[in-house]
């Protein structure tokens, strides 16, 4: 049986390192206020995820860092499916190569 997709942390053997990217995402997931907690606990528990804040009626405010929209795609569709989550919403995406958030900008410092 062949895989349509690679597994979300892989990356093809004859990769270019310098297209490697990096997704960032911000999501916001409403959850049974009763199963916060849970859900709270697994969403941080995934590679690339944080919780920034939660309130008692079931909200939480999350980002998701992926390498690949493959990858990021897979992590937003197990946040959706976790047992608790209602609906879990993007608000925020951004991708960009890793070189270009690498570059130093000049003149940052600089008073204005």
């Amino acid at each position: 049986m062949a895989l349509l997709h690679p597994a979300p942390d892989t990356a093809p053997i004859d990769a270019d390192p310098s297209a490697a990217e990096l997704h960032i995402t911000s999501l916001v997931v409403h959850a049974a206020p009763a199963r916060l907690p849970s859900v709270s606990q697994q969403v941080a528990a995934m590679p690339g995820a944080r919780v920034h804040a939660s309130s008692a009626a079931g909200k939480l405010v999350v980002t998701l860092e992926a390498g690949s929209l493959h990858e990021m795609t897979c992590k937003v569709s197990a946040i959706q499916h976790l047992d608790g989550v209602l609906s879990a919403a993007m608000v925020y995406q951004c991708v960009d190569s890793l070189a270009s958030m690498n570059e130093e900008i000049t003149g940052a410092d600089a008073q204005t």
